[in-house]
């Protein structure tokens, strides 16, 4: 992908905006160009006698009316410009967010959450300035230069030319400093991605940090990133440090020239006073370039840097997505066949799955266990496409997964993980996220079959009860049955339960899951737990481990034969036991 590719559409969206902002701009500089002749006109006429009080009067006039219509030309220039750049910027924001929405779990497994942040916030206002502030003033340099070279030149030729001798130097000065910019401003984006990103972690873990007094050292690692920051910017500021003082430096020399020669030449009468003060006045139209040429190639690098980032994003292609789906395929009724599943998540890993299969039938509840490791996540992260199984392994309504849209299977099946996210928001908008228009009567009920209902009514605001980020002011046992209560409120055809109720007792999931089959009668269930107790009532039980499915059946049958399942039973019963002789004490 070349550089600009990702905004052109952007651009060629807006040209509208853009031609009418160099059109103000175009005005803004003709009228900046004539001031400096009435000047001339004035003096010279005023050193011949020529001109009387009146003719004074207008020609302040004149320029009162000038500078009014700089002022009036500068504003729309900037309102189309400038405004537009941040219009760009939001359409860009928000398409970089859309993309990010398409990625993925591989995705975000690599990738830190401060990095992204960076592109979202640094490296898209610095595309903003380089078409914003940087494009208005690059179309400004060129027809500056051009019009102030051409007034110089009718004054007086070789005095033009003796005061552009120090150009080269500024172009050759430019060129070189701008690839150590490049550069530089990468490594500054990179370090600010790293510090956002161990902030974000250090705040997002501050309960652990404190529970293990670790601030002190939490402390010390955001100073190193932060010195890591502050030590590359440094390092940006000394390139900048003497690239701006060089270029003053070079615009003084020209100055020097100009009062020099020009002086000697006004003196000796070869061009007026009035010409040399009008030469003098697009010596400095013609410095602003000069020094805008140095600003320009800042923000370009910057601008082209942080694009080349955000164009490494873009270019990621969504491993997830419909390009072989059949998008007459509407709505699921839930049945679900696994046919010889062999996966590792790539190459360099061992195997999870070997030769798996099973089926259930829809509206039938399906229960998985077996050891931690043994690859219940994986199984179900496969089954609603979070990872892409193998091709013709996994089939829906006997349609292969991927011949299912995903707005279908988002829909029809609903995953209820072991990682409960809820969001900074009320407890019945986190319940309405899946459902945003359903009647509070429906969140309600939900969240009764959850066996919730209660304890959101305890609180002060009851269900409109703010929950802090990532549902830190809720127990681990009140965010998942609120997750529960969610996935609920969506009625999907299929739901999973991933150990989702891990934090709650025994008896409490008990009547969760009763009533949660009593509300989903004739609806496909699959639930993973580690409590056997919990799943007795469902119609098949798998059992995983070492690969493969060891031993499949239901509740009664899996118990007579004595197997992997039968073990996990008596344990957990003989655990219960004491657990409840221990209680007694």
């Amino acid at each position: 992908m070349r550089t600009f590719d990702t905004i052109l559409p952007y651009l060629k969206k807006s040209y509208k905006q853009i031609l009418g902002g160099i059109l103000m701009l175009i005005l803004v500089d003709l009228v900046q160009l004539v001031t400096p002749k009435v000047m001339q006109y004035a003096i010279d006429n005023i050193q011949t006698r020529s001109i009387d009080g009146k003719g004074l009067a207008l020609i302040a006039i004149i320029i009162i009316l000038l500078s009014f219509a700089v002022m009036i030309f500068r504003f729309f220039w900037r309102m189309l410009i400038i405004g537009n750049s941040h219009r760009i910027e939001q359409s860009l924001r928000q398409d970089f967010y859309n993309h990010l929405l398409k990625l993925s779990q591989n995705f975000f497994n690599k990738s830190k959450t401060g990095d992204l942040m960076a592109y979202a916030t640094n490296d898209l206002n610095a595309v903003r300035m380089l078409f914003g502030m940087g494009l208005i003033a690059a179309m400004d340099i060129i027809l500056m230069t051009i019009a102030s070279f051409s007034f110089m030149v009718s004054i007086d030729l070789r005095l033009t030319l003796l005061a552009i001798i120090p150009m080269p130097i500024l172009s050759i000065t430019i060129g070189y400093f701008g690839k150590k910019m490049h550069r530089r401003f990468a490594l500054v984006q990179a370090s600010f991605a790293a510090m956002s990103g161990k902030i974000q972690e250090s705040i997002s873990g501050i309960r652990i940090v404190k529970a293990f007094g670790q601030e002190d050292s939490e402390l010390k690692k955001i100073d190193a990133v932060g010195d890591e920051f502050v030590e590359q910017n440094i390092s940006m500021a000394k390139i900048a440090g003497f690239f701006h003082p060089f270029q003053g430096f070079i615009i003084a020399c020209s100055m020097i020239i100009t009062l020099f020669f020009g002086g000697r030449a006004a003196i000796r009468g070869d061009i007026t006073i009035g010409g040399f003060i009008a030469f003098f006045q697009y010596l400095n139209m013609l410095v602003w370039p000069m020094i805008a040429i140095g600003w320009i190639v800042d923000m370009y690098q910057r601008g082209t840097a942080s694009l080349k980032r955000l164009n490494d994003i873009f270019s990621i292609v969504p491993e997830i997505d419909d390009s072989q789906a059949n998008m007459h395929i509407t709505g699921l009724d839930g049945k679900i066949e696994v046919k010889d599943l062999n996966f590792r998540y790539n190459e360099d890993l061992p195997y999870i799955f070997r030769d798996l299969s099973f089926s259930l039938e829809s509206g039938k509840t399906l229960a998985i266990v077996g050891p931690t490791g043994c690859g219940k996540t994986s199984l179900i992260e496969l089954m609603v496409r979070i990872y892409n199984p193998p091709k013709n392994c996994i089939f829906i309504d006997d349609n292969e997964l991927y011949r299912i849209p995903l707005e279908t299977l988002r829909r029809d099946m609903v995953l209820v993980p072991q990682d409960i996210f809820l969001f900074s928001d009320t407890i019945a908008n986190n319940i309405r996220l899946g459902n945003p228009n359903k009647p509070i009567e429906a969140v309600h009920e939900a969240a009764r079959i959850a066996s919730v209902y209660a304890e959101i009514m305890d609180f002060e605001n009851g269900f409109e009860t703010m929950v802090g980020e990532r549902g830190i002011t809720l127990s681990g046992g009140q965010k998942q049955r609120v997750a529960i209560a969610r996935a609920l409120l969506t009625d999907p055809q299929i739901l999973i339960l991933d150990d989702a109720l891990s934090a709650v007792d025994t008896k409490t999931e008990r009547q969760i899951l009763e009533r949660l089959i009593q509300a989903r009668k004739g609806k496909t269930t699959i639930i993973i737990a580690h409590r056997i107790s919990s799943i007795q009532h469902a119609d098949k039980i798998i059992v995983l481990s070492e690969k493969v499915i060891k031993e499949r059946g239901n509740h009664a049958s899996l118990i007579r034969s004595g197997g992997i399942y039968h073990d996990l039973y008596e344990k957990q019963r003989i655990r219960a036991k004491l657990e409840e002789e221990e209680v007694a004490e």
